[in-house]
């Protein structure tokens, strides 16, 4: 698969090959991107820079000047607002991800019982930042529409929820530690809505945590969109068809993320 629409529409700093990509991606795609990159390091010679972080603070930095030129976000809207201001080029899905809960050894939850637990006023719900971090938003749409399944449950759920990760002053897992596992660890949740790649690589990290399947009623899903920031150069594009195409899209699946949708 290429990227051919993606390239068409950019302004390209001329045709020589660049020395370093600098890719700004989402934390959640930090095991996987990390990866491709070293992957298409490997195939192509040249060396990618990275950058991993909430998504909205990125599309910020990228906004006020920070040099970036491949960003890849855990939704449609970040890059998209790039787009529209003529600091990137048109925007394509490349993953697709969803909400799951992590939830302390202790708790005794179950798909069929999620709801009821977030509600429970003794359980202590972990969420990531909305607008800063889509895993936040995306958290917000669940309780939206826990909202429907039982009336009241998204203004108790607003309340009660803790902005634990993804934001400018959140405070950050130290060095070479899962930003989700060193959350739960610290018992600074009961439970933690996330996503599900996020959730495996906690449980890796910290073995004792329980993985929920989010019910159906309450599945959010998360759209993960990739975009070639203006002037970006020939060996940008490069790493934007690797990721799009069959060897990066083998990485994203060996570590949990679904395909884009055709």
């Amino acid at each position: 698969m290429r990227v051919i629409v993606l390239a068409a529409c950019l302004l390209m700093s001329g045709g020589a090959m660049a020395d370093t990509v600098k890719l700004h991606a989402a934390g959640s795609l930090k095991a996987a991107l990390t990866q491709v990159a070293h992957d298409f390091e490997k195939a192509t010679g040249h060396r990618v820079e990275t950058a991993f972080g909430p998504s909205g603070l990125l599309r910020k930095r990228i906004e006020t000047g920070e040099p970036a030129e491949v960003f890849a976000s855990a939704n449609m809207k970040h890059p998209k607002t790039l787009e529209k201001a003529g600091k990137a080029g048109p925007v394509r899905m490349f993953a697709r991800n969803k909400l799951c809960a992590i939830a302390q050894p202790g708790v005794a939850v179950s798909t069929a019982r999620l709801l009821a637990v977030l509600l429970d006023p003794k359980i202590t719900v972990g969420t990531s930042t909305p607008k800063a971090d889509p895993s936040g938003d995306y958290a917000w749409q669940l309780f939206a529409k826990a909202d429907k399944v039982s009336p009241g449950a998204e203004k108790a759920l607003d309340a009660k929820a803790v902005k634990l990760t993804g934001g400018p002053t959140s405070q950050k897992a130290p060095k070479g530690r899962n930003q989700y596992g060193w959350v739960m660890e610290n018992k600074r949740a009961d439970v933690f809505l996330t996503y599900c790649t996020n959730a495996v690589l906690a449980q890796k990290e910290v073995p004792g945590l329980q993985i929920i399947t989010v019910p159906e009623a309450l599945s959010v899903g998360a759209d993960y969109g990739l975009t070639l920031i203006t002037g970006a150069p020939k060996a940008a594009v490069q790493l934007a068809d690797h990721i799009l195409g069959p060897d990066g899209q083998k990485v994203l699946s060996q570590f949990g993320f679904d395909a884009p949708e055709k």
